[in-house]
């Protein structure tokens, strides 16, 4: 008894290393990799903040401890996903949108969503605070992608096609700038818009609507005192370095003190109360002060591998006759590089600042545990289409 017990075990053992063995390490290291330098990254970039006691009752390991407690979280919450067909995935993939719907309105809610500086973005919970938008860049790749494959005879079609997405996305983005949240608004957009285009949509027609949206853009941000500031401050923000432009001047401040190899890791003085949101939003800041030019292209190349290994990965699924995998997939890419590439161009002054973090780096709970699921699904697809590959051969 004892034995076929035993024999049992170590059969499910072999399986499981098979199946690791199986998976990407073109993907898995340069995500471990990130997330590993996100913990000292945000470790050192947090302690003036957490001594400072507002956060954290003078406890100088706070964010850290957060931050390892949420990359475990992540972590456990993927492998158990990652044992998910992407069927699956597919069949509930319009009820996961109607769940972060619900969840972005709720946010809104008074004595509900949390106030944080004037934003109503975070439900609190018994651990962490819940941050709906994350959740719901993944719920967009996932539902993008099934509606796609579903509109897939109508791509030709602006009525059928692209108007019901647009209508989605529109109310979406509606919840999400009433937060406000225009960050997470254009990152949504890009994903939702972007597996349109992979899906095959005119192309013709894609680029009109293109033009129609850039110009809804810029009617948003002009109508917007605030955010209209924003853009003014960012084409010269030494114009005011103590008022509108502070932040992005102090993030400028930070780089050109690390040059090329940077004042030595845990060294920076801007994250001593001079950048604000140095352990979220400007967390590449500090990395460029701490670590110099070279620790930036390294943060740089491992997120080019990645996006480049979804889109790799999606192509195959799409050779494969797995459409809906594949748009996930690609997806997914378009969803880190897109964030990835905004907050990077913020914290450079190349784009406009906004509320962007880097993902599977910067400090947060939802971020990390969103990223780390949808690395999991992207490593499903991998994993399914290798079986699919050795069936075939």
């Amino acid at each position: 008894m004892s034995s076929s017990v035993g024999i049992g075990t170590y059969r499910r053992y072999r399986a499981q290393s098979a199946q690791v063995n199986e998976l990407d390490p073109l993907l898995i290291w340069p995500a471990v990799l990130l997330l590993l330098i996100s913990l000292v990254m945000v470790f050192s970039a947090s302690i003036a903040v957490a001594e400072a006691g507002k956060y954290s009752a003078y406890d100088p390991y706070f964010f850290v401890r957060r931050q390892a407690m949420f990359l475990g979280a992540g972590v456990v919450v993927s492998a158990i996903l990652f044992q998910v067909e992407m069927e699956t995935w597919q069949r509930i993939s319009h009820w996961l949108f109607v769940l972060g719907v619900v969840l972005l309105i709720a946010v809104l809610i008074p004595h509900v969503g949390r106030e944080v500086n004037g934003a109503r973005r975070w439900i609190p919970m018994p651990f962490a605070n819940l941050q709906p938008s994350e959740l719901m860049k993944l719920f967009v790749v996932l539902y993008g992608a099934a509606y796609a494959v579903r509109k897939l005879a109508y791509m030709e079609s602006f009525r059928h096609a692209f108007l019901p997405m647009a209508g989605v996305i529109a109310v979406v983005g509606s919840l999400l700038l009433l937060e406000p949240d225009f960050g997470a608004f254009v990152v949504i957009v890009a994903i939702g818009f972007g597996i349109l285009f992979l899906g095959g949509i005119n192309g013709r027609l894609f680029f009109s609507l293109g033009g129609v949206l850039i110009g809804a853009f810029a009617l948003i941000i002009w109508l917007s005192p605030y955010r209209r500031a924003r853009i003014l401050a960012y084409l010269d923000p030494w114009q005011d370095p103590l008022g509108k432009g502070y932040q992005l001047s102090h993030s400028l401040i930070a780089f050109g003190r690390g040059e090329l190899f940077g004042t030595g890791l845990g060294t920076s003085v801007e994250k001593l109360h001079y950048l604000p949101e140095a352990h979220t939003d400007f967390l590449l800041a500090v990395i460029g002060e701490e670590l110099g030019l070279m620790g930036v292209a390294v943060v740089i190349g491992l997120f080019a591998l990645i996006v480049h290994r979804a889109f790799v990965i999606g192509k195959q699924a799409m050779l494969l006759d797995r459409l809906y995998a594949s748009l996930v997939a690609q997806g997914i890419g378009i969803w880190i590089g897109f964030q990835a590439f905004i907050n990077m161009g913020v914290n450079v002054g190349l784009l406009p600042t906004k509320g962007l973090t880097l993902p599977l780096m910067s400090f947060g709970g939802s971020g990390i545990l969103a990223n780390c699921i949808a690395l999991a699904i992207l490593l499903r697809v991998d994993w399914e289409n290798r079986q699919l590959m050795r069936g075939q051969s």
